[in-house]
C-alpha cells in the first residue's frame, strides 16, 4: 500500500503526466480536489473508492489519507497543478510520515506556467526576464505579502488566489514602488475550453478583470507584453489549450 499525492495539472485532462494517468487507472483509492477535470476520475477502476475533497477541512483530510493507507489500499491524492506548489502536498505528506505510511510524489504539470502560456505570456524570456517569483494572494488584504520585496524584485511576479484581491495588490506592488504601468495580465481558467484573460497595465488590471472567473492567475511583468509579438491580440480573449485523455 502507498499514498501516491498526484498532480493533475492546471485543469486540461490532457495535460496530465503519463505516470499520473497509470496510477489513477489502477488505484483502489481516488481522493480528488474540486478543481480536477471529472474526465480524470472517471478514468479511476469501476470498483475504486471515489471521494470528493469539497468541505473536507485540511486536517481532516490528512487523517482520511493515514486511514486509507493503513486499510492497505493503494491511493491516489489527485490535486490540481502541482502538489508541492501552493498545493499542501507536504502537509500531506508529514501527515503520512508521521503515521508511518508510505507515500510518492508524483509531480504535475504547475499552473504557474501551463496557465501564462495558455494566454500566450511565456514567464520567462531571454532579454526579457530571467526570474520568476511565487506568491499566494489568498491574504494579500493583510500583512503576509511583503509588497516592498515584491515590487523591486526583477523579473516576473506570478500571483496565485489573487482574484479576489486583485485591487489591494496592484496598489500594494505600486505604492511600494512598482511602475504603475508595468505589463499585466490575469488569466482565468487557463487551458480549460471556457478559458479568458485580459491584458493591461498593472493600476487598471483590477477592473480588467472584473467579471473574470476564478481560479486564475495573475501575472506581472514585461514578458506579458512578449505575447503581442506571438500573435496574440490585445485585450481581453479567449485562451485554450483543450486536449483529451484517451482510455486505453
Amino acid at each position: 500500500m502507498t499514498v501516491f499525492l498526484v498532480g493533475a495539472g492546471p485543469g486540461d485532462p490532457g495535460l496530465v503526466t503519463v505516470r499520473g494517468l497509470e496510477l489513477i487507472r489502477s488505484c483502489d483509492a481516488l481522493v480528488y480536489d474540486v478543481l480536477v477535470a471529472a474526465e480524470l476520475v472517471e478514468e479511476a477502476p469501476d470498483d475504486a473508492i471515489l471521494i470528493s475533497r469539497e468541505s473536507v477541512r485540511q486536517d481532516e483530510l490528512n487523517d482520511l489519507l493515514v486511514e486509507l493507507g493503513r486499510a492497505g489500499l493503494d491511493v491516489v491524492r489527485l490535486k490540481g497543478g502541482d502538489p508541492f506548489v501552493f498545493g499542501r502536498g507536504g502537509e500531506e505528506a508529514e501527515a503520512l510520515t508521521d503515521a508511518g505510511i508510505p507515500w510518492e510524489v508524483v509531480p504535475g504539470i504547475s499552473a504557474m506556467s501551463a496557465v501564462p502560456a495558455s494566454a500566450g505570456i511565456p514567464v520567462t524570456h531571454r532579454g526579457v526576464s530571467a526570474q520568476v517569483t511565487l506568491v499566494s494572494g489568498h491574504s494579500a488584504s493583510g500583512a503576509d505579502l511583503d509588497f516592498a520585496q515584491l515590487a523591486s524584485t526583477p523579473g516576473t511576479l506570478v500571483v496565485f488566489m489573487g482574484l479576489g484581491h486583485l485591487s489591494a495588490i496592484a496598489d500594494g506592488l505600486i505604492a511600494a514602488g512598482r511602475d504603475r504601468n508595468t505589463p499585466a495580465a490575469v488569466v482565468s481558467r487557463g487551458t480549460l475550453a471556457d478559458g479568458r484573460s485580459v491584458r493591461g497595465e498593472l493600476w487598471d488590471i483590477a477592473r480588467l478583470a472584473a467579471d473574470l472567473a476564478s481560479p486564475a492567475l495573475l501575472v506581472v511583468g514585461d514578458v506579458v507584453a512578449v505575447c503581442s509579438r506571438l500573435g496574440y491580440a490585445s485585450g481581453s480573449e479567449s485562451v485554450s489549450m483543450r486536449a483529451g485523455v484517451a482510455r486505453s
